[in-house]
């Protein structure tokens, strides 16, 4: 590896680059999942949608020094209970459902009571299932916690929030095709619509081989008709004025995406959110010298994005929630669309 810049050239350009989670300070996702696919698209002159719905999942381990290693709903579905810091079992209050409320609902709920009890975690107690259910059904968390000194079978999980899936992307037809000829996208940077607001467990699996079958399939006889075209990219690349530093500011977007533009938003906190962007847009438009500075610029362009899309629908509906506008309206049953 030569840790050069190459531009390649294809007749077809596949775009399979995964989410957006690293956006967030608390996330289940890869370190690679910077948003890079989303940002080139936008750039290059495509539609993407749907980015205010992102999925945050409900029990992600939350331990010092211990990977963001995600606890399985199916933990829930068993029997298990969410307790605060007191050891009171909270769900009960805010849903009728309790722990088999839906993802959204939990994840919420989990927030409020943390709010409440001025912690940064509740605790998941997998107790009620007994010993033996445990070690069966669920043998992976149980190595995991105990290689971090927990046993769950009598010790409770610290668990958070995090985010974990991105239903928006780079809008497609249902054959992968996007606004610009040539260009597919499939997976997680990809969005058809297939998820809604809220996308159901394990259906990004079936998104990923679906959708990618169907681009092989269409690209094929894209390529029998092929037409050269340009694409003229919006950089503007500038110097920048100042030294930036990286991984300060890549810590800084972070906590501005949990605090503004998390499981629970409003219109003065994804207000602040943009004007954190503003204020970085000296960065976002200067020319990257490497890998880490261009995952960056794509950060702060998705994370500018997603705030936008997440002001403008004034409702809640599915993992997007307005705690200023709680409720769904039918004045929002369409999607947003945004393009350069």
């Amino acid at each position: 590896v030569n840790r050069c810049f190459k531009v390649f050239y294809g007749r077809v350009v596949v775009l399979a680059t995964g989410g957006t989670g690293q956006i967030y300070e608390h996330n289940t996702n890869p370190e690679i999942a910077t948003g890079d696919g989303i940002a080139m698209a936008y750039r290059a002159g495509a539609e993407v949608m749907d980015l205010e719905f992102i999925q945050f999942h409900p029990t992600v381990l939350c331990l010092p020094g211990a990977p963001s290693f995600l606890i399985s709903e199916a933990v829930r579905g068993e029997g298990a209970w969410l307790r605060n810091c007191y050891g009171e079992q909270f769900m009960p209050r805010y849903h009728q459902l309790a722990e088999l409320a839906p993802r959204n609902i939990v994840v919420q709920s989990m927030l409020k009571e943390m709010v409440r009890t001025n912690s940064k975690n509740v605790f998941l107690d997998l107790s009620p299932l007994g010993c033996d259910v445990i070690q069966q059904r669920f043998p992976n968390i149980t190595r995991t916690c105990a290689t971090y000194g927990l046993d769950i079978t009598k010790d409770p999980i610290p668990v958070a929030p995090a985010a974990h899936y991105m239903m928006g992307g780079v809008k497609t037809n249902l054959h992968g095709e996007t606004n610009i000829k040539g260009l597919y996208a499939c997976g997680e940077v990809a969005c058809q619509g297939v998820h809604g607001a809220n996308r159901l467990a394990s259906n990004s699996l079936l998104d990923g081989l679906v959708f990618g079958f169907r681009i092989v399939k269409q690209s094929m006889r894209f390529l029998t008709s092929y037409v050269p075209s340009s694409v003229e990219f919006v950089c503007n690349y500038l110097k920048p004025p100042k030294e930036i530093k990286i991984n300060s500011l890549r810590r800084e977007l972070q906590a501005v995406m949990n605090k503004y533009a998390g499981p629970v938003r409003s219109a003065q906190g994804l207000t602040e959110a943009l004007n954190f962007f503003e204020n970085q847009a000296d960065f976002s438009l200067s020319e990257a010298k490497n890998i880490a500075e261009m995952e960056l610029r794509n950060m702060l362009l998705v994370g500018q994005l997603i705030c936008e899309a997440a002001l403008m629908r004034t409702e809640s509906r599915g993992a997007h929630y307005r705690e200023d506008y709680p409720a769904a309206s039918e004045r929002w049953v369409k999607h947003i669309i945004l393009r350069l």
